[in-house]
């Protein structure tokens, strides 16, 4: 399985993911990572905090971007360089995330694309902005 080479991407080229967050997501994303901030893992502190309920880890969301350049554009092969990311909402659990990338440069004699990555609530409210650099496969 081989993913998208410089020459077979052009600019506006779209990709997407989408999941819903899981309770077990968040358990085995703060297990696996050591966060453990009681904002995504206990329910009594969380209701004190600014969202009033757990919420899911920022970077387990923006994870599903990485999915979205590894596995679809431009696809298995590809090395993720950079992101730049601004979280604006928060993702609560049983929330359906839908995780886009497009096409906005390619530098054809470095091997290297820019993304613009969001990801998006059910709601259509961008949860997650930003810029993704990667390596297509040769």
């Amino acid at each position: 399985m081989k993913g998208k080479t410089i020459k077979e991407i052009n600019l506006g080229d779209k990709a997407s993911f989408e999941k819903t967050i899981g309770e077990s997501d968040v358990y085995l994303f703060a297990g696996i990572t050591g966060d453990l901030n009681p904002a995504h893992i206990n329910q009594k502190e969380a209701e004190q905090g600014m969202f009033k309920e757990r919420i899911a880890h920022g970077i387990l969301v923006s994870g599903f971007i990485s999915t979205v350049l590894g596995m679809y554009l431009p696809g298995p092969g590809t090395i993720y360089m950079g992101q730049e990311l601004k979280f604006l909402a928060p993702v609560k659990i049983g929330d359906t995330i839908k995780a886009e990338a497009e096409v906005i440069e390619i530098v054809e004699e470095k091997n290297r694309i820019r993304l613009k990555t969001q990801c998006i609530n059910q709601h259509g409210k961008v949860v997650i902005d930003g810029v993704a650099t990667v390596m297509p496969p040769k």
